[in-house]
């Protein structure tokens, strides 16, 4: 198993498990989910995830989809405001981060250009 790495988004809001769990949705939005895989995405415990899961839901941060066997399926909810603007933070973080990194290979090159 890969070691979690930060991504964009928590190295923004703070690597917090709900922080974790909304990242991953957001990273992943397409597809739905059982709580149990959204566990292991984002590298948070059942137990943990379980002490915020009802706000998500209450929130209407993410949603209900189907039901595979036993498991119930969630998704983002992205007729939600909220996470329509979460989505383009993400967004902007990542349009952000190209653009510096774009600026310093610039930088290199004009370094390496000039010796």
């Amino acid at each position: 198993m890969t070691k979690y790495e930060p991504s964009l988004f928590t190295q923004f809001f703070g690597d917090y498990p709900f922080i974790r769990v909304l990242d991953f949705l957001v990273e992943n939005d397409i597809f739905d989910y059982s709580k149990k895989d959204i566990c292991k995405n984002a590298e948070v415990s059942w137990n943990t995830m379980e002490t915020f899961w009802k706000q998500l839901e209450d929130m209407h941060i993410v949603k209900y989809t189907r039901k595979v066997g036993k498991a119930k399926l969630y998704k983002l909810n992205k007729e939600n405001p909220v996470v329509q603007k979460l989505i383009e933070l993400d967004q902007k973080l990542m349009k952000t981060s190209m653009l510096k990194m774009e600026k310093a290979a610039t930088t290199i090159r004009i370094l390496a250009d000039s010796d």
